[in-house]
């Protein structure tokens, strides 16, 4: 049974439909009455096409059929019968010969745009079109001249082969890393491919303001509202008037609330800081796992204290949650403004790249990394004041997903060179990948031999306009977590629909290009997002971002009560799934489970392959259509049928082994596809 299976998976590696998938293959339809795949066509046979058997004079020999399509001003299509939605690969074994630096290429999907990179070939080689989603029955596939000039000998549409995401790792780039850190980064790792971790980016600055009536009585020192209610000073913070007058910057209340003086009201306020998780917890009834802050506050040009050190000791050591952080800091807009050192209006201060082409401020990146520039001091002060709050955070045990320098390729570039940063929305990459690269060792470098920061998960954002977006990757030995930033609310829509909102897309084109960017090495995150991705895109599409992390509200974007951003019901439906992972369900040991894993044998685990038989999910002794079952239990709902799950009926260590039959690490939904194939005799069992 074992050998049959083995075969059967070798046969079949291709295939590795979703959960839904395999809901929608019922057991007795017969596969004969879609295409079956992979299906292949002639460039030449497609609807629409015209035979070519060279380019204009020149030849390029061994295509087959008689021969090939070239794509100039005129479309062709095809079209496929697929047994059930899920995601299918298009590949166009072609030639590109007009372009030496490559040349974009389109496609669409049912009237969904997809777009590919042809690199300059004057053989026939194989183009990667990306993973698709195809519709259960009649699909219409389209290449058109957004760009063209592709020559084409065949299109090939197979079922997908999904990444394997066990491959990612939990070691962190620091050696030293915190003992708090190592353990956070193992739960992430367990909860990889199989759940996403929810997520909330909260307010920084001075966000939320809430107006209050209390004042401060100088002549009585003390602080009190207009009901003469009577507020404690903190002591520290005294501080003078430009008419000399004495006034506390903060005062609190009974229940710990902070206020803080208003120099333009004379009153005290205070920010509604939780306001995001407060409206997630209503429209879900969950609190989201990681909150998102931000050290953008406490820069040389403009240091003030918003609290954000204390927030995020309360989020993880009372509240049980995961921190994120990005570095939203600034630069002055003209150097010839600042003196280092001394205060600047923020008006002069900036934290953009460029626009329209042109640099919005005269600081040079580059010379952050060269000693004796004002540059170079600037951004030293920099990281001392984030090194500041970094080394309070880690005294206090809080590991942090870092995410410095975010979003750095910005939009690609709009130049002949892909990474020279003319796309870049930020200061830290308005000179390029290599200057960007540059900062981020730099900052490393500072953070972790000169400060002894160690409890940092290092999170680096990645775009995938192109191949060349991969250039913005430090490496390996530098990132722990690659992230996206998805903001495509009204365009660039691969959920199935042209308009209305919000948009549910799951961007698993950007998902699997980024996991292949790193290799499969690190686990991919969707950092900050406009719209969550509806569960079933995101199941269908096998789309498994490590977590999702909505921007905050605002008046200005209303990304969690704005109907065009986010739908209630959606919203809710992923919070309260298995699938989804929220603060209630973090484990208790979330910082403290650093164990090393056992060099002994596990007597659970079979020892040799006698012990065991492939396909035997439920360990009854044969392989039916119970297993598929059992496996599908065990992927949909992990927390009620996984080796650990709360079911009698959970699936056993054993079991697990028995139904991991397609050749990669894990069980996933493709095994419970294999084996229900081979129990329909739909698979070659010799």
């Amino acid at each position: 049974m074992k050998n049959k299976l083995k075969r059967a998976a070798a046969a079949v590696s291709a295939i590795a439909m979703s959960a839904m998938q395999l809901a929608a293959f019922p057991v007795s339809q017969s596969v004969t009455a879609a295409t079956q795949f992979p299906f292949v066509i002639e460039g030449e046979d497609m609807k629409g096409a015209t035979p070519w058997k060279d380019i204009y004079g020149q030849k390029i020999d061994g295509y087959s059929g008689s021969g090939f399509w070239y794509l100039t001003n005129d479309s062709a299509s095809l079209e496929v019968d697929a047994p059930a939605e899920g995601m299918y690969q298009i590949t166009v074994h072609g030639a590109q010969i007009l372009n030496k630096e490559g040349r974009k290429q389109a496609m669409k999907v049912n009237g969904v745009k997809y777009d590919a990179q042809a690199p300059y070939s004057d053989k026939w080689i194989d183009y990667d079109f990306g993973l698709v989603r195809l519709k259960e029955g009649k699909n219409t596939i389209e290449f058109f001249n957004d760009y063209g000039y592709l020559a084409v000998d065949y299109v090939t549409v197979s079922e997908a082969e999904f990444p394997d995401l066990s491959k990612a790792t939990d070691k962190l780039c620091d050696p030293d890393a915190t003992s708090e850190a190592k353990s956070l980064m193992k739960y992430l790792k367990s909860v990889y491919g199989s759940n996403i971790i929810s997520g909330q980016q909260q307010i920084y600055g001075g966000g939320n303001t809430i107006q209050t009536s209390i004042r401060y009585d100088e002549a009585n020192d003390k602080c009190v509202d207009q009901d003469g209610k009577e507020y404690t000073i903190d002591k520290d913070s005294y501080d003078k008037d430009e008419q000399g007058h004495k006034f506390p910057w903060h005062c609190s209340g009974e229940d710990g609330q902070v206020y803080t003086y208003s120099t333009q009201n004379r009153n005290y306020t205070y920010n509604n800081y939780d306001n995001d998780i407060n409206i997630i917890k209503d429209m879900t009834g969950k609190y989201p796992a990681i909150q998102g802050f931000d050290f953008g506050s406490n820069c040389p040009c403009y240091a003030w204290d918003d609290g954000v050190v204390d927030r995020m000791i309360e989020w993880t050591k009372e509240k049980g949650g995961i921190c994120t952080a990005s570095w939203h800091v600034n630069v002055p807009t003209r150097m010839a403004d600042y003196t280092l050192g001394e205060p600047l209006d923020f008006s002069k201060t900036t934290y953009k790249g460029n626009e329209g082409g042109n640099s919005v401020s005269d600081f040079k990146t580059a010379n952050c990394l060269v000693e004796g520039t004002v540059e170079y001091e600037y951004f030293q002060l920099c990281m001392e004041n984030l090194a500041k709050q970094l080394l309070e955070l880690q005294e206090a045990g809080v590991p942090v997903i870092f995410r410095p320098f975010h979003e750095a390729e910005g939009n690609k570039s709009n130049t002949d060179d892909p990474i020279d940063g003319s796309g870049a929305w930020f200061w830290w990459s308005k000179e390029g990948a290599v200057v960007y690269k540059q900062m981020w060792d730099l900052l490393q470098d500072t953070l972790i031999n000169k400060y002894g920061i160690h409890n940092l998960i290092w999170e680096q954002n990645l775009y995938a306009w192109t191949d060349a977006s991969a250039q913005w990757y430090s490496g390996d030995d530098k990132v722990d977590i690659v992230a996206f930033d998805k903001y495509n609310t009204q365009y660039n829509r691969h959920d199935g629909k042209t308009s209305g909102t919000p948009n549910f897309d799951a961007e698993s084109g950007i998902f699997y290009k980024l996991n292949e960017f790193v290799k499969g090495n690190k686990m991919v995150a969707m950092a900050e997002n406009d719209s969550v991705p509806s569960m079933e895109n995101l199941l269908v599409e096998h789309a498994y971002w490590l977590y999702f992390c909505p921007w905050y509200d605002s008046e200005q974007d209303h990304y969690l009560l704005g109907e065009k951003y986010q739908d209630p019901e959606e919203l809710s439906k992923l919070y309260n799934s298995d699938f989804c992972i929220t603060l209630d369900e973090l484990p208790k040991d979330l910082f403290s489970n650093n164990s090393e894993p056992s060099s002994e044998p596990d007597p659970t685990q079979p020892s040799t392959d006698e012990d065991y038989v492939w396909g035997d999910a439920n360990v009854d002794g044969s392989v039916d259509m119970s297993d598929v079952v059992m496996v599908m239990q065990a992927c949909l709902n992990p927390k009620k049928y996984g080796t650990s799950g709360s079911s009698e009926d959970h699936i056993t260590a054993k079991g697990e082994i028995n139904g991991d039959v397609d050749g990669n690490v894990g069980l996933t939904a493709n095994d419970a596809l294999i084996i229900q194939k081979f129990t329909l005799h739909l698979l070659d069992e010799a």
